[in-house]
C-alpha cells in the first residue's frame, strides 16, 4: 500500500451546537420514559449525535459512506471495507444543552498491515471537542479498511460450542430489529449499506445479515452503566465481532478493582465488543 506517512498530523475543524432534538431521539431509541442522564446535559456518548456528515449525495460511494479520494481530511484509501474498531474516550467537563460545539479532529497514526484476510489499514483519529470553549471530551477513534470479502460458498458448518459465559453482576437483553436499526442510522446520519440493505450486506460485504451499528451497542453498554447509576470518567471499547440482526444480545456488567467491565454477547455466548469504564 502507498506510504500514509505525510498524512498523520492533518487536522480539521468543525463547529454544531448541541441541540436537544436529537437526545429526544436517542432517548425514544433506547425506549426511555425517564432518561437516567442528568437533565439539560448531553449524556455520556451523546457527542456521536453532532458534527454529522454533511457530503452531497453526489459523492456518495457504493458503500453508502462518502467517497475517499484525498478531497476531505482522509487520504485516498483502495480497501473498500470500513469499520470502526473502537475508541478511548475522557469525558473532561459536562456539555449543556444549547452549547456551542466545536471539535478539533486530527489523524494521529496510519498503520498497514498485513492480516489472514488480506491487507488492512489502521487510522486513529484523535477528537478534541470543546463545549462553549470549554474542553469536554477527548476521543481517539480506531477505523479499520479491509479488503473486499471474499466470496465463500455457504457449506453446513458444525456449530461450535459454545463459550463458557463469563459472570456478570447486571445482564440486560437487547433484539435487534431492522426498525431500530434504521432508527440509529437515521439518528446519526449514518448511510452505511451494511445497516439496512440486507443484499448488499450479504452478497458484498460477506456478513450473514444486517450488522448492529458498533457506535450502537457501544450507547447501548453505556445506557446500561448509566441504567446502573454509574458516573463515568473514562469509557473504552473494542469491537469483537459483528452483531447481526434476528437475534437477541446480551448487555453485560461486571465490577472489578480496577473499575467496571462491560461486554455484549451474542446468542451463542460469544463476546462481540468489550469496554471498560472508569
Amino acid at each position: 500500500m502507498d506510504d500514509y506517512s505525510a498524512c498523520v498530523g492533518r487536522s480539521e475543524t468543525r463547529e454544531d451546537v448541541a441541540t436537544a432534538a436529537p437526545l429526544a431521539g436517542l432517548a425514544a431509541l433506547l425506549d426511555h420514559d425517564v432518561t437516567p442522564w442528568v437533565s439539560g446535559e448531553v449524556p455520556p456518548l451523546g457527542h456521536w449525535l453532532y458534527f454529522l456528515p454533511t457530503a452531497p449525495q453526489s459523492e456518495i460511494g457504493a458503500d453508502g459512506h462518502p467517497r475517499r479520494d484525498g478531497e476531505g481530511l482522509l487520504p485516498p484509501v483502495p480497501l473498500p471495507r470500513r469499520m470502526w474498531a473502537g475508541s478511548r474516550i475522557e469525558f473532561l467537563a459536562p456539555i449543556a444543552v444549547g452549547a456551542a460545539l466545536s471539535r478539533v479532529t486530527t489523524i494521529d497514526a496510519i498503520k498497514p498491515k498485513r492480516g489472514a484476510s488480506g491487507d488492512l489499514l489502521f487510522v486513529t483519529l484523535r477528537h478534541d471537542i470543546a463545549a462553549d470553549g470549554v474542553a469536554a471530551i477527548r476521543e481517539e477513534q480506531d477505523i479499520v479498511f479491509r479488503e473486499p470479502a471474499p466470496m465463500i460458498p455457504a457449506t453446513a458448518a458444525a456449530p461450535l460450542a459454545p463459550p463458557e459465559p463469563d459472570p456478570a453482576d447486571a445482564v440486560r437483553s437487547v433484539s435487534p430489529d431492522p426498525v431500530l436499526l434504521f432508527r440509529y442510522s437515521a439518528l446519526t446520519f449514518n448511510a452505511h449499506r451494511i445497516h439496512y440493505d440486507r443484499d448488499y450486506a450479504r452478497d458484498v460485504e460477506g456478513y450473514a445479515g444486517l450488522v448492529v451499528h458498533g457506535p450502537l451497542i457501544a450507547t447501548l453498554l453505556m445506557d446500561h452503566a448509566l441504567r446502573a447509576g454509574l458516573s463515568p470518567r473514562c469509557f473504552d471499547f473494542r469491537a469483537e465481532a459483528p452483531l447481526i440482526d434476528g437475534a437477541p444480545f446480551d448487555l453485560c456488567l461486571a465490577h472489578d478493582d480496577g473499575g467496571t467491565r462491560m461486554w455484549a454477547r451474542d446468542a451463542t455466548g460469544r463476546a462481540t465488543m468489550r469496554a471498560k469504564l472508569s
